[in-house]
């Protein structure tokens, strides 16, 4: 029986799915990490403890091993467009290339010009220009995260261009970057690195808790990123609900995968909560379905319409075999963290938050399910996207170079080979640093002044 073989445009896919795999979790953990340790310096200006100092410091060395191989990262995925993507960059550029030339004249240059003095300017500039640096940066991540989210936002809901000679030509900058999805999957891109964050905080304040270090430093590590959980995780649900109701909208059968949903049901939508979606026998096998649900959920009425699969179609279906484990993995994920803030919250009232080892446990094993979250939600969105690149305008098929099979393989074993060797390197180091954890000043207890130069001097509080 002869096997089946990877064609060019298969393996340019599965390049492209491990390049940017990547890539996201580095950029979402840099503007997360960055905001965390602008507060940081804050409350140290603010208080004059000395413990803030100490985080900013630690953190920040994990924050810059994070956003150079971010940088790295995207540097490559920047020439695969071209390498094995070029009818897309071709057809796209004029629109996609400019917003990406935004974020680098933008953003990038915000982080670049500011990041060395953020990094090493600690006792070579004022604490407030230091300061300022340090959010400059922050800033510099988040504009970073809506150029880069505008132009792919743009591709899941296309407006504001006109096709001329086989290429898409802006018509409407402002309807370009405020494209109908756009300012949902910012809110939502950007809470999700703030919960990445703050589920690594949590989860390296919960690894030293338990290996028994009570000062102050690592305890306040524990609550501050508890507090930031308890704030942004039922928060991203209302964001998720809502950006649910978006695609309903204007990706229709993208719900429909996410739901394992063939046939259009009238008089209210059973919600499958498990299931085996069958793309060759258009059936959900094994539902276990709640009946009206799925209407409340996706139409917030009772007996709401949802189109199923088969009425798109078959070559305009996202697999859903993919897209629906990939959704129910980033939802539980979610109401875990939901959880373990709720408890975090109690055990802190009943004074009991830094002597909870079973909790530190929890906290602990919860620390890469912010990373494995956003990755299967990047999954339910760009599988979920296809068979398009350009939703409803540019098919994925059309978009790859005139690349043989062979070209791509060797790309992809040497990307997996050096991505492995210099990322496994940075997480190895990552790791390495917070397992060693933050380091402990004399006067953590007390009040200290902001900077060594004396021009200034805090009263702590608490």
């Amino acid at each position: 029986m002869e096997s089946s073989s990877l064609s060019a445009f298969d393996l340019a896919r599965i390049q492209f799915a491990f390049t940017v795999s990547f890539h996201i979790v580095f950029p979402a953990l840099s503007i997360g990490l960055s905001s965390f340790i602008a507060v940081l310096e804050w409350r140290w200006l603010k208080t004059g403890k000395a413990y803030y100092k100490d985080l900013c410091l630690f953190w920040s060395k994990i924050f810059a091993i994070a956003f150079g191989m971010g940088v790295v990262s995207g540097v490559v995925m920047a020439y695969e467009f071209g390498t094995n993507w070029a009818s897309f960059s071709k057809f796209a550029g004029p629109i996609t290339g400019a917003l990406l030339t935004y974020e680098v004249m933008t953003a990038f240059f915000l982080e670049a010009g500011f990041l060395g003095i953020m990094l090493f300017g600690w006792n070579r500039v004022g604490p407030r220009a230091h300061f300022a640096a340090t959010a400059t940066v922050a800033v510099g991540t988040l504009m970073s995260a809506f150029w880069i989210l505008a132009s792919n936002s743009w591709m899941q809901t296309p407006q504001g261009f006109a096709i001329e000679d086989g290429r898409a030509v802006p018509v409407d900058w402002f309807q370009i970057v405020f494209n109908p999805s756009f300012p949902y999957r910012l809110v939502h891109m950007t809470l999700a690195a703030f919960l990445v964050a703050a589920l690594l905080v949590a989860a390296t304040g919960a690894w030293h808790l338990l290996k028994g270090r009570r000062d102050p430093a690592i305890k306040k590590t524990f609550s501050l990123a508890m507090w930031m959980l308890l704030a942004i995780a039922p928060l991203q649900a209302f964001v998720g609900d809502q950006h649910g109701l978006n695609t309903l909208r204007y990706q229709p059968a993208k719900i429909a995968a996410i739901e394992g949903l063939w046939d259009t049901e009238t008089n209210g939508t059973a919600l499958n909560v498990f299931g085996l979606p069958d793309m060759q026998s258009e059936t959900t096998r094994y539902a276990l379905s709640i009946p009206h649900l799925g209407s409340l959920l996706l139409t917030h009425t009772w007996d709401g319409e949802i189109r199923g699969l088969k009425s798109f179609p078959r070559e305009d279906r996202p697999n859903s075999t993919v897209v629906f484990w990939s959704f129910r993995v980033m939802v539980g994920l979610g109401i875990l963290m939901i959880a373990l803030a709720v408890i975090a919250w109690v055990l802190d009232r009943r004074g009991r938050l830094y002597d909870t080892a079973w909790f530190h446990r929890f906290a602990l094993l919860m620390g890469p399910s912010g990373f494995i979250t956003l990755l299967a939600g990047w999954v339910t969105t760009e599988v979920g996207r296809q068979p398009w690149v350009v939703y409803g305008v540019m098919r994925t098929s059309q978009a790859v170079s005139p690349l043989t099979a062979q070209q791509v393989g060797i790309s992809l074993m040497a990307f997996v080979v050096v991505y492995f060797l210099v990322f496994g390197t940075g997480i190895y180091y990552m790791l390495k640093l917070m397992n060693a954890g933050p380091n402990i000043t004399p006067d953590d207890d007390q009040a200290s002044e902001p900077h060594r130069d004396g021009r200034r001097s805090l009263v702590a509080t608490a």
